[in-house]
């Protein structure tokens, strides 16, 4: 551990220039004294470490040193593809293993790449949750997620979302092929173990798995299963099955301004990407996608007096019968 530890001190001089005593024992989780003992512990073993002191004061090396000790485990390569997403990272257990690779790679890049690889850390970030909302918890991650990669079956008690009259909650035998983070949410892409090797893989919400058991027995990966193919197939799936009706729509140019954040993003962009009659006021008349009258009152009631639905008649009728009881709640 301490060796870990010394190697990703000096990598974070050489990529850094001089860093204080606090800044480092911040990045690697430490008390400053350990910082101290490290710092004592390279020079003696002949590394060129300087301390400054002073308010701007802090290590760094000597001038044109730089280490090539900078090999990578393999645990190291592996959480290199989550790069970008540290707060998935460390969810999945990986966060510090991941800041130790990507230490390395900038080490071992060339000081020209290494600076444009810096800029562009400072420039772009990741933030994969959706909008004011809470990320979910989901305590058995690291179980599902370590499964997955030594391919082992797990027995799950699992909640369902919708129970339809069935067993809210059920068991399951599943044989995990993969993770899939989408707007904070993690789910888990799973098939039945029970011999069927035809059967149609299925999607888990992680945060609803209650118990957790990894089993001692190991199955065998579709050779033709990808990822994402399985999970664009689905999401597009699972859109086409929620938006079977329609709705005709007059938005205001205040209500096209406010569509993108105020509807949901398969009507938002069926009304963008459409080409609809427009009247002498600038109001645009739309046909637009709807799951069912009840979400559609719900979200076109978001863009208030900006909309009128012309059709069908039921969701018009109940616009007009929120409208009259809104009236009737602030009339007074």
């Amino acid at each position: 551990m301490r060796a870990s530890r010394l190697l990703s001190v000096l990598l974070l001089l050489q990529n850094r220039g001089r860093v204080t005593a606090r800044e480092l024992a911040d990045e690697l989780e430490v008390s400053i004294r350990t910082i101290y003992r490290d710092m004592d512990a390279l020079s003696a073993s002949g590394v060129p470490v300087y301390a400054d002191r002073g308010p701007d004061g802090g290590y760094s090396l000597l001038e044109g040193y730089r280490t090539h000790l900078t090999g990578m485990t393999a645990e190291e390569a592996d959480a290199l593809a989550l790069s970008g997403m540290p707060e998935a990272a460390a969810e999945l257990g990986l966060g510090r293993v991941l800041a130790a690779a990507q230490l390395k790679v900038q080490a071992a890049l060339p000081g020209e790449l290494s600076d444009r690889a810096g800029r562009i850390a400072e420039r772009f970030h990741l933030d994969a949750p959706g909008w004011f909302r809470e990320s979910d918890h989901v305590p058995t991650l690291t179980g599902v997620a370590d499964a997955v990669w030594n391919q082992r079956v797990l027995r799950v008690r699992y909640r369902r979302w919708a129970t339809g009259g069935r067993e809210p909650e059920v068991e399951r035998e599943l044989a995990p092929l993969g993770l899939v983070l989408k707007a904070g949410t993690w789910y888990l892409v799973a098939s039945p173990h029970d011999g069927d090797a035809a059967a149609e893989p299925r999607t888990y919400r992680v945060a609803r798995i209650l118990e957790l058991e990894t089993l001692d027995v190991r199955f065998e990966r579709p050779a033709d299963f990808d990822l994402w193919k399985y999970w664009h197939r689905r999401t597009q799936e699972l859109t086409d099955a929620l938006y079977q009706a329609e709705a005709t729509v007059r938005f205001s140019p205040r209500a096209l301004e406010l569509a993108p954040v105020l509807l949901r993003p398969h009507t938002a962009r069926a009304l963008a990407e459409g080409t609809w009659p427009t009247d002498d006021d600038g109001w645009v008349t739309a046909v637009i996608p709807i799951e069912s009258l009840a979400h559609a009152r719900s979200e076109l009631l978001a863009l208030g007096a900006d909309v009128e639905v012309l059709a069908p008649t039921a969701l018009r009728e109940q616009m007009a019968g929120v409208a009259h009881a809104l009236a009737g709640l602030y009339a007074g």
